[in-house]
C-alpha cells in the first residue's frame, strides 16, 4: 500500500466498461505512456469487444478483418471453439502441480513429435517464443562444449529477452541493453559464403535461423539456402537452430516451413499458433541425443525450467490447435489461399510504381513500399515528407487500412517501409479480395501524396477527440 492510501483495486466488471478515454489515461499512467502516443497517432488505440474466425468487432458493432492475425499466433483464428473446449474440460484438473508428471504435457509431446521432421522427438515447454529461443541457445552451448560462438542473422527477429535479443538482428532494439551475450556475430540472411566464413573456425556453437524473415520484411532466402545451411552446420560441427515461431503450424504452405527444402534442423524453436491464440505456449524440440548431452540423468534433468512451463491449461490448448491444424490441411489451404493472394498482390504490383517488392509463401507475406523522391509536397515540408515516408509509410498505408476500410495490417519492425498480409489460416477468398479491392482504391485514387495526407487529417482528428 502505497503513503497509507487506501487500496482502490479496479474489478473486471470495471475494467470492461472502461471508455477509450479511460482506457488511454490509464495505460498512459502505469503501462507504456509511448505506446499510447503511437497507437493515438494512427488512430489504431479502438476498442475491440467480440472476435471471431477472421473477424472482430469495435464497441460501435462495426465490423473488421484481421490481417494481422496475431503475427502468426492466430493460425485458427479468433476464439477457436474446439480450443476453448478443450482449456474448459480441464479446468477442474490441477494447473500447476510439479510433484507430478502432467499426461497433458506428455500427450502434447507425443504428437509434436509425430509431426516434427525427421528425429525431433524430444520437447521442452515455456510460456513464449523468447523463451524458446533462450531454452535453445542454453541447449546448443551446452550440447558443444568448448564451443561458445552463436551465430545470426542481420534483421533477424527472435525475440527481446537478453539471450535472444543478442542474436537479433537490428541495432536498435540491442543498443540500449549492450553489453549484451558475448560471442554473437551476425551474417547476411541468404549468404552461404558469408556463413562458412563464421563455421569454418570450428568454434562456432550453433548458428540460428528463420526460414523467413518475419520482422524483417518477409525476406524469403534464395532456393536451396537452408539445405545449404544444413550442410555446413554438418561439415563444421555447428548445431543448427531453427526458429520456425511465426512460420509454423501451416503459415508457409507446409507444417513448417524447414519442410520446403526438406531440413531436418537440430533444435526447432515453436510458440504462437502452437496455443491456437488462446493460450500462450512455448516449446523447443530437439534430437533426443542432444538433450541427453545435456539434461540426461538424474542430476542434470532440472538444469532448465520453468514453472508454469506445461501447465495443464496451455497443454490441452496445445492438443487442440495442433489436432485442428492437421485436421482441417491449413498448410494446404494457406499454400492455395496465399497463392491466390500473391497472384492479386501481383496484378497491384504491375500497375502501380509505389510498390517496391512482393514477397512471402502460403500466408506470410511482405508488400514492401518505395520511398517517394522529390514532389511538391516533399518541398514544401523541406524533406520531412520523405523522412517521415522512410520511417512510417508502411505505418499510414496500415492506418488508411484500419480506418476507412476496416481491415487490420501492421508495418514489420525490421522494416518499416512493409506491411505484413498474415491472416488466420481459416481466411476466406471473399476476405482476400475485400484486401485486394481496398489496397487498389489507396493505391489508384490517392497514390503517396493522397495517402500522407489522409494520415495526418486522421492523426489530427484523434488529437483533438482526445
Amino acid at each position: 500500500m502505497k503513503d497509507g492510501q487506501k487500496k482502490n483495486f479496479m474489478t473486471l466488471d470495471g475494467a470492461l466498461a472502461m471508455d477509450k478515454r479511460e482506457v488511454r489515461e490509464t495505460y498512459r499512467r502505469y503501462v507504456n505512456p509511448g505506446l499510447v502516443d503511437v497507437m493515438g497517432f494512427l488512430d489504431f488505440d479502438k476498442q475491440f469487444v467480440r472476435a471471431e474466425g477472421v473477424t472482430v468487432w469495435d464497441k460501435e458493432g462495426k465490423a473488421y478483418l484481421d490481417f494481422l492475425g496475431g503475427y502468426g499466433a492466430l493460425n485458427l483464428g479468433h476464439n477457436p471453439p474446439e480450443v476453448q473446449e478443450a482449456v474448459k474440460a480441464v479446468m477442474s484438473r490441477p494447473n500447476l502441480l510439479q510433484a507430478s508428471l502432467n499426461p497433458l504435457a506428455a500427450a502434447l509431446a507425443h504428437n509434436l513429435a509425430q509431426v516434427t521432421p525427421g528425429d525431433l522427438d524430444r520437447v521442452f515447454f515455456a510460456n513464449s517464443g523468447a523463451e524458446a529461443v533462450e531454452g535453445a541457445l542454453k541447449l546448443a552451448r551446452a550440447a558443444n562444449p568448448g564451443r561458445s560462438k552463436i551465430v545470426y542473422c542481420k534483421d533477424s527477429f527472435h525475440g527481446k529477452t537478453f539471450g535472444s535479443l543478442s542474436v537479433t538482428g537490428r541495432e536498435k532494439y540491442q543498443k540500449p541493453f549492450q553489453p549484451l551475450l558475448t560471442g554473437c556475430e551476425a551474417v547476411p540472411f541468404g549468404d552461404l559464403g558469408a556463413l562458412e566464413g563464421k563455421l569454418m573456425s570450428k568454434d562456432v556453437a550453433a548458428f540460428i535461423v528463420e526460414p523467413i524473415q518475419g520482422e524483417g520484411g518477409v525476406m524469403v532466402p534464395p532456393d536451396g539456402y537452408l539445405a545449404g545451411v544444413r550442410q555446413l552446420c554438418d561439415r563444421y560441427g555447428t548445431l543448427l537452430i531453427v526458429d520456425e515461431i511465426q512460420t509454423g503450424f501451416g503459415r508457409t504452405g507446409y507444417l513448417f516451413a524447414c519442410e520446403h527444402e526438406n531440413v531436418v534442423p537440430d533444435i526447432m524453436c515453436l510458440a504462437k499458433s502452437l496455443g491456437g491464440g488462446v493460450i500462450p505456449i512455448g516449446a523447443f524440440v530437439t534430437r533426443p541425443q542432444i538433450w541427453d548431452r545435456v539434461y540426461g540423468g538424474m542430476d542434470k534433468f532440472a538444469l532448465h525450467t520453468s514453472t508454469f512451463g506445461g501447465n495443464s491449461l496451455a497443454m490441452a490448448a496445445g492438443i487442440a490447435a495442433l489436432n485442428s491444424i492437421v485436421a482441417q490441411s491449413l498448410a494446404q489451404q494457406a499454400r492455395e489461399k496465399g497463392e491466390y493472394f500473391m497472384a492479386k498482390l501481383s496484378e497491384l504490383k504491375g500497375k502501380y510504381d509505389i510498390i517496391k517488392d512482393l514477397r512471402g509463401r502460403g500466408l506470410l507475406i511482405g508488400l514492401e513500399f518505395k520511398q517517394p523522391v522529390g514532389g511538391v509536397l516533399d518541398k514544401l515540408t523541406l524533406g520531412k515528407v520523405n523522412q517521415l515516408a522512410g520511417e512510417y509509410f508502411g505505418s499510414l498505408v496500415a492506418s488508411e487500412l484500419m480506418n476507412k476500410y476496416q481491415i487490420i495490417t501492421a508495418y514489420t519492425l525490421n522494416n518499416p517501409n512493409v506491411i505484413r498480409l498474415e491472416p488466420p489460416l481459416t481466411v476466406s477468398y471473399e476476405a482476400i479480395d475485400r484486401v485486394i479491392a481496398a489496397l487498389e482504391e489507396i493505391l489508384g485514387h490517392s497514390g503517396f501524396t493522397g495517402v500522407m495526407l489522409s494520415s495526418v487529417r486522421t492523426a489530427v482528428a484523434t488529437v483533438f477527440k482526445r
